[in-house]
């Protein structure tokens, strides 16, 4: 399995081995000592979510108060661009974003910290998203930002037609507007958190 931090601190892409012979295939898309190398502590996992989605739908982009949920993610079939959003007030990356392809082909893996802000859109029918979370749903603590807000100007491809969003996602705050509500995570409590998460491996 290969691995590398993207653009966005704390954000991974995994890429695992695929073994293939005239029976199909067969990979291992977490392996818990490799992302803990990487990440510098250990995933206690609490959850796991599945989704599935049509063509253009845009899920996100979500995020929860810290401690909240850090997120491994992977498509089981079909294809979305995943999106890592640093909304950390005063993190250097703060209102950026990258992407990572999730199918079937490769079979990428994103790792999201506690604290970024995550989001996809579905680039085919029956897109089949599975996440592994650290922490299982606390609605009182879950969170959105408009993932259409020109600010953070996510680039949704050509292929993934027009953007279908919920009710929810769609009145989510802009990233400004989130920010002066106060909701967004900040940086340095991440950082201590992520520290803190070090000290008890």
């Amino acid at each position: 399995m290969q691995i590398r931090e993207l653009a966005i601190p704390d954000g991974y892409e995994l890429t695992p081995t695929q073994f293939r012979d005239d029976r199909g295939l067969f990979l291992e898309w977490y392996r818990f000592e490799i992302l803990e190398q990487a990440v510098g502590h250990a995933l206690d996992l609490r959850q796991a979510n599945l989704s599935v989605s049509r063509r253009g739908v845009l899920r996100g982009i979500h995020f929860a108060a810290i401690p909240g949920q850090a997120k491994l993610v992977t498509a089981m079939s079909g294809s979305v661009l995943d999106y890592v959003v640093d909304i950390r007030v005063g993190s250097p990356t703060f209102g950026r974003w990258d992407s990572v392809l999730l199918d079937a082909v490769d079979r990428r893996v994103v790792y999201l910290s506690e604290g970024l802000g995550h989001a996809f859109v579905a680039l085919t029918d029956d897109a089949t998203v599975s996440y592994l979370v650290n922490d299982v749903f606390r609605p009182e603590r879950e969170f959105g930002v408009n993932p259409l807000d020109p600010a953070i100007g996510l680039e949704l491809p050509p292929a993934a037609g027009a953007p279908i969003l919920s009710e929810k996602d769609a009145a989510a705050p802009s990233l400004a507007e989130a920010e002066r509500l106060g909701i967004l995570p900040t940086w340095d409590e991440a950082r201590r958190h992520y520290e803190s998460l070090a000290s008890v491996g």
